[in-house]
């Protein structure tokens, strides 16, 4: 016979069971693969861990899953911190999760790759969506901490390389929980204000994990959308994050950012000296030869003496007057340069300088790309002013000519040869008074009488009224 009170019920033997396993069994480390994983709506992770002899249940629930930054898959080998229980409601034998970390990786590194390969495939790192730099930006914004040594750094090396642009800091904490979404919206309030044309996104070196605010989706998805051109600075020049390849370009460090946001302001006046004694040598071989074809002209200009007279001293001001205007334009040119030059001269100290060499030779290329660039629109827009120039002097000339006609052909209408040349005749008196009356001479007076092609003298003999 047996005895009633060592019958138990299914739910209090399978209570029993759970209470030995939990108290006789602790918490310890395993390793397996994953298999049959399932991600239900409650945020639950459910797998089973097995290897080649057998398998066990596992549950990781939701809130144990804050620090873990990989998503397992099935097939992953993985190592796992848990202790066993009994689920009661159906008699299973099944591991608690309380940690989990893959295999012959770190926890981060599998996250890095894994969001590294889901951010390519959705496109945020290819190269068409890239945003080209500005050649001379004026504003420029930097998202970092304001107590750090990184925008000390690129305060100073923007204040050597080129002075001339604002420098607007939108402080965030680089560093910690809460870290990505703060850097999100500095991001985000940099480029919705609209008053920076690059920004540089930097930090200072560090661990993956200090870094790992960089390599939140959120945060690349942020600097995917900015319509502002970002430069990725994050730590060393060993150190990649998700942002270096979201971003439009990568800096090996904060300084290096600093440079490729902005040209070189020896580099910029080496060219203005040169583009400036340029287009002094093309003005003054233009005008030599304005001046030759004007001199030409002049003589080939027949009319009479006077009116030449008059229009060539007209010309002679004008011509005056036009090269003393570009004189001087050329002059105010040099000595704007020459002031420039000598304020950037006062800031360049001969140890900075040496400094600001080294470290361009990070951006050389980029730069010889850009000079060659500026040389050739610079060199269009001289043709279009030599283009002009010659029109202009040519409409000039155009309009001293038929003005030169004009009066010529009025001398002719008015000239007292032209009516001689008619069979008109003009008659004077002894005192070479021309007679338009008969009343101013009388018999026996002498008489001149001029014609086209000679003068006749005669005595009056006879005087008869109309």
């Amino acid at each position: 016979m047996f005895d009633l009170a060592e019958i138990y019920s299914v739910s209090s033997f399978l209570s029993l069971c759970n209470k030995t396993v939990e108290n006789n069994i602790p918490t310890c480390w395993l390793q397996g693969e994953v298999s049959n994983l399932s991600r239900p709506a409650s945020g639950h992770w459910y797998f089973s861990l097995k290897d080649n002899r057998g398998q066990i249940r596992c549950a990781l629930f939701r809130l144990n899953q804050r620090n873990i930054k990989f998503t397992p898959e099935n097939g992953m080998a993985i190592l796992v911190r848990a202790a066993p229980t009994l689920y009661e409601a159906r008699g299973d034998f099944q591991l608690i999760i309380q940690h989990i970390e893959p295999m012959g990786t770190g926890n981060l590194n599998l996250a890095f790759e894994q969001l590294k390969h889901q951010l390519s495939k959705e496109g945020l790192f290819d190269s068409a969506h890239k945003k080209t730099l500005p050649k001379t930006p004026h504003s420029i914004g930097v998202i970092s901490s304001s107590t750090g040594a990184v925008i000390q750094d690129i305060i100073r090396v923007l204040h050597k390389r080129y002075p001339f642009a604002d420098i607007l800091l939108f402080d965030s904490v680089v560093q910690g929980e809460g870290s990505a979404l703060k850097l999100a919206q500095a991001i985000k309030a940099a480029d919705h204000a609209n008053r920076c044309d690059v920004l540089i996104l930097a930090r200072g070196g560090g661990s993956l994990e200090d870094l790992w605010a960089f390599n939140e989706a959120s945060l690349a998805h942020v600097i995917f959308n900015t319509n502002t051109p970002i430069i990725s600075a994050i730590g060393h020049e060993t150190d990649t994050t998700i942002a270096d390849y979201v971003a439009d370009v990568r800096a090996p460090t904060p300084s290096a950012a600093a440079m490729l946001s902005t040209p070189d302001r020896l580099e910029l006046l080496s060219n203005l000296k040169k583009l400036s004694a340029l287009l002094q040598q093309h003005i003054h071989r233009h005008q030599q030869r304005q001046q030759t074809q004007l001199d030409l002209l002049t003589l080939r200009i027949q009319t009479p003496d006077k009116t030449i007279n008059h229009l060539s001293q007209q010309l002679d001001y004008l011509s005056h007057q036009l090269n003393a205007s570009m004189l001087r334009q050329v002059s105010d040119y040099k000595s704007t340069l020459t002031t420039l030059y000598a304020t950037l001269k006062q800031h360049s100290p001969k140890a900075r300088i040496r400094h600001s060499i080294e470290l361009n030779k990070h951006s050389a290329y980029q730069l010889y790309q850009q000079i060659n660039k500026t040389l050739n629109e610079q060199t269009h827009s001289l043709n279009s002013l030599k283009n002009r120039l010659n029109h202009a002097s040519m409409h000039r000339l155009n309009q001293h000519k038929n003005a030169l006609a004009i009066h010529v052909n009025t001398l002719n209408l008015l000239s007292p040869l032209s009516t001689l040349s008619r069979g008109y005749s003009i008659t004077t008196n002894a005192e070479n008074q021309v007679l338009s009356s008969i009343n101013n001479i009388s018999k026996h007076q002498t008489i001149r009488t001029q014609l086209s092609h000679g003068i006749i003298h005669s005595k009056v003999v006879k005087i008869e009224k109309n």
